[in-house]
């Protein structure tokens, strides 16, 4: 089942299918670990604030508009 990252609940591990978005938007994720094929977990989802992210050993936050526009597989 497909989903948005920022409709993971937290501890729920999922992989990267796509990132939507133009390439300069994709090379800063992919940069970050952000890229198709990983693994992601959602650490934190606080309302209204960025989301902490999980990829391997490395957390990280992003914003929600950013996250939106990460397509996992859970």
């Amino acid at each position: 089942m497909e989903a948005r990252l920022t409709e993971l609940e937290p501890g729920v591990v999922a992989k990267i299918t796509r990132v939507e978005g133009g390439h300069g938007f994709q090379r800063r994720l992919r940069t970050r670990g952000l890229r198709e094929g990983r693994s992601v977990s959602l650490v934190t989802r606080q309302p209204g604030g960025p989301i902490v992210v999980r990829i391997g050993g490395t957390q990280f936050s992003i914003g929600r508009g950013v996250a939106r526009k990460v397509i996992v597989e859970v």
